[in-house]
């Protein structure tokens, strides 16, 4: 409605003068030039491509202009200032700015970084139990939508995974490790290689 208001007043303001000054033509695509030529020196490589702004403009003053002179006058084919102003006037009765986006709203990015956390600390937990256990934590989440999670992440089904992480060996094995070393060795060739010993 607010853009319907604005045409019709930026229509009415434009054509005041026109009428003052008995609707010169000349003056009226003077008018025109002026506004394409600060069009064309804010755009000074390229294709022109016009902003919202100078599309409301052009279809404001198509109304001073006869339509056969349009060819002449415009910078746009007559077609294209046609589309414009139907779309210009159409936002008045699309109702755009009322519709609600359709479709599951998204989820939140905390759940999904507990998802993937909770996916990276142990491999062997499906989407199901992961599921599971947020439930327990208190945060409601369907099974579909954690494996939507993990398959966009690149993380495949449980089975199909890697073997345990990096602190899994390490927690299982820490009562049975008296000690564990990292050290380099030089082979004969020249190169280094990287040991690690456990005891």
């Amino acid at each position: 409605m607010i853009v319907s208001l604005l045409y019709r007043a930026a229509r009415t303001m434009v054509s005041i003068p026109a009428v003052l000054l008995c609707r010169d033509t000349a003056k009226d695509a003077e008018l025109l030039v002026r506004h394409e030529n600060t069009v064309l020196r804010r755009q000074l490589k390229g294709l022109v491509r016009y902003e919202w702004a100078d599309r409301f403009w052009l279809s404001v003053l198509s109304s001073l202009i006869p339509r056969r002179r349009w060819a002449d006058v415009f910078p746009v084919a007559p077609g294209t200032l046609l589309a414009w102003h139907r779309k210009l006037i159409a936002k008045k009765w699309d109702y755009s700015a009322r519709r609600r986006r359709t479709g599951r709203p998204p989820t939140a990015a905390a759940l999904r970084n507990l998802v993937l956390r909770l996916a990276g600390e142990d491999p062997r937990w499906g989407h199901r139990r992961i599921q599971g256990e947020l439930a327990r934590l208190g945060h409601p989440i369907a099974p579909s939508t954690v494996w939507g999670i993990l398959n966009a992440a690149g993380i495949g089904p449980a089975p199909r995974r890697s073997g345990p992480s990096w602190r899994e060996f390490l927690t299982a094995q820490a009562q049975g490790i008296i000690a564990a070393d990292f050290f380099p060795v030089d082979t004969m060739l020249g190169k280094r290689l990287y040991a690690m010993a456990f005891l």
